[in-house]
């Protein structure tokens, strides 16, 4: 459930934030800003999928339960079916197998197999993944081209959509081989295609009650940090400049000074080889 808290979240401050500068053109275009580092936002994946090792395996059960080894490798299945699922959508539908949706699809089948990682059996957990690949590549597309979301990320499709989706999954494939005893219910953990509907129930009500209390709370505290900081975006200038050296002092990138080099130029005075004085407030 913590994926889909910080889902919510994405989507509460996306939306309040709204779009970055250039992202939506007249009518319905969508204009891409694509990230600065694609080697590095892979090798950044890796990190995660060894991570998550240690977030699933390490934090879901104790280390001495031996249920330790199939989390471990429900987890190492999903996160790979998600990465092909999500290539071969991608490269099937849009003739090229996209690096960086390949990224988001590992992410969603990890995601997804966080609820049901000690309940479902291997290759349940191989189609929980695939099916987050897939889903996360239409929940990107969605949330930018027809909720016009501007999620620079895709947190909203991977964390938000593939929480949800890995939490139903829990209701509908848990096998009832583990989880005799859990929270005082006698009995394994089983699923509706193992018999039981309540679970599937349990876990409709654990969505709906973080889609409501989470983002509401999410809604009224960046209302109440917006009044307290002034609001939360910088000026026009330091949003075509960077944020790293207004921010911090440092410059991110030196051998990109020139301002002309920016994704975003909106303005006749961006272009520019001398970037434009810089405000101290947030706008």
């Amino acid at each position: 459930m913590v994926h889909t808290t910080g889902g919510v979240i994405a989507l509460v401050t996306a939306k309040l934030l709204g779009a970055r500068r250039g992202k939506y053109g007249p009518g319905d275009r969508v204009n891409a800003i694509p990230g600065h580092n694609i080697p590095m936002a892979i090798f950044g994946t890796f990190v995660l999928c060894f991570g998550w090792f240690g977030f699933n395996a390490g934090s879901t059960l104790a280390g001495t339960d031996l249920r330790i080894g199939v989390v471990a490798t429900n987890t190492m299945l999903a996160g790979a079916a998600g990465s092909i699922a999500a290539m071969v959508y991608m490269w099937t539908k849009y003739g090229k197998p996209d690096p960086s949706m390949l990224a988001n699809g590992v992410l969603a089948g990890l995601v997804a197999i966080t609820a049901p990682c000690a309940f479902v059996t291997a290759p349940v957990a191989v189609l929980i993944g695939g099916i987050a690949g897939v889903l996360v590549c239409w929940a990107v597309f969605f949330v930018e081209r027809t909720l016009r979301i501007d999620d620079p990320v895709g947190a909203i499709a991977v964390h938000g959509v593939n929480g949800l989706w890995g939490v139903l999954a829990l209701g509908l494939f848990a096998d009832g081989t583990y989880g005799d005893g859990f929270n005082g219910v006698a009995g394994g953990v089983r699923g509706l295609f193992y018999g039981d509907s309540g679970q599937l129930v349990a876990q409709l009500i654990g969505i709906s009650t973080n889609l409501v209390v989470v983002g509401g709370l999410a809604f009224v505290f960046w209302q109440l940090i917006g009044v307290v900081v002034g609001g939360h975006r910088v000026s026009v200038e330091v949003e075509e400049l960077g944020l790293d050296l207004p921010e911090v002092g440092a410059v991110a990138y030196p051998d990109a000074l020139d301002i002309s080099s920016s994704v975003v130029l909106a303005s006749a005075a961006a272009h520019s080889a001398t970037p434009p004085k810089l405000k101290k407030d947030a706008a």
